[in-house]
């Protein structure tokens, strides 16, 4: 099976406990893998409780320790109580990555109240309402803790989904107002750009010519990897960024500092991928 391939040293995170939402698929499984291969108990937040069990066993036939809280970060109760039963589970919360989110393509004269609203309430909305939890029930009394969280490639706008720009817009600017009223507990955001995900399968056909050619957009012309995102959310958890908070980490391959005055994008060449995470796969999308 293999085991997960860290830049980092291992026991990193020995007697740490960190929540990781969305950590059914995707950034989130790839996250909660690489954190746990570090030493830490893992505790994963989604909806399915299918998706949750599967990346579990995963964890724990590679030696990891791993539980699943199932969970509509969007609903304030069922946020509370799941911060509860970790801490009932775990004793303590070390970390958090808010990662969980989605989002739908579409021009803005063409979403209503309610596609608007059940986007803002899952990429904005539900990362406050866990962020804020942790902090009360634990972080805070604790004086200590750090929260990552994920937002995405906001710079410029986000034509065709300016409901997730926005969302994460905001959430760029709550990761900077948290930094200030819960120090010493750190916060901080990893913008990825594009990654080679399972998430880009959630999007449909007509969008397969455009996922297909955005790495020609990209100045190092590729796409990102999973754990290229895992990296940066595990350094800014580690004692290593002890002295960072309040920041954005990009991870896009300069992608919005693309520009039209300089059309030479990529002419360059590019950087090779890292990728440490066994059991990635390619997005169906991009094979073939």
């Amino acid at each position: 099976m293999g085991s997960y391939r860290s830049v980092f040293q291992p026991g990193l995170f020995a007697g740490n406990v960190v929540i990781v939402t969305g950590g059914g698929s995707g950034i989130g499984r790839c996250t909660a893998h690489e954190l746990a291969a570090l030493g830490a108990a893992v505790a994963i937040v989604g909806r399915k409780a299918e998706k949750l069990d599967a990346v579990r066993a995963e964890i724990e036939a590679a030696g990891g320790v791993c539980s699943t809280h199932v969970c509509d970060i969007r609903e304030e109760d069922a946020v509370r109580a799941t911060v509860t039963h970790v801490l009932a589970h775990h004793g303590r919360i070390d970390g958090l990555v808010n990662n969980a989110g989605g989002q739908f393509p579409s021009p803005l004269a063409a979403i209503s109240a309610k596609g608007w609203d059940a986007v803002v309430r899952n990429n904005l909305t539900g990362g406050f309402l866990m962020a804020r939890e942790c902090v009360t029930q634990w972080m805070g009394d604790a004086a200590r803790g750090a929260i990552v969280n994920i937002i995405a490639d906001i710079w410029g706008g986000m034509p065709g989904m300016g409901h997730s720009g926005a969302a994460r817009a905001g959430m760029l600017n709550f990761t900077e107002t948290a930094a200030l009223e819960w120090a010493p507990i750190r916060v901080n955001a990893v913008a990825p750009g594009w990654i080679a995900s399972s998430g880009m399968d959630q999007y449909p056909p007509a969008m397969r010519d455009t996922i297909r050619g955005m790495k020609k957009l990209v100045p190092l012309q590729r796409l990102g990897t999973e754990s290229e995102v895992s990296a940066a959310i595990v350094f800014l958890l580690s004692p290593a960024a002890s002295f960072i908070s309040g920041a954005c980490l990009r991870v896009d391959g300069a992608a919005p500092n693309a520009k039209r005055i300089w059309p030479e994008v990529g002419t360059g060449g590019s950087t090779e991928p890292f990728d440490g995470f066994h059991l990635a796969t390619t997005p169906k999308v991009l094979q073939g």
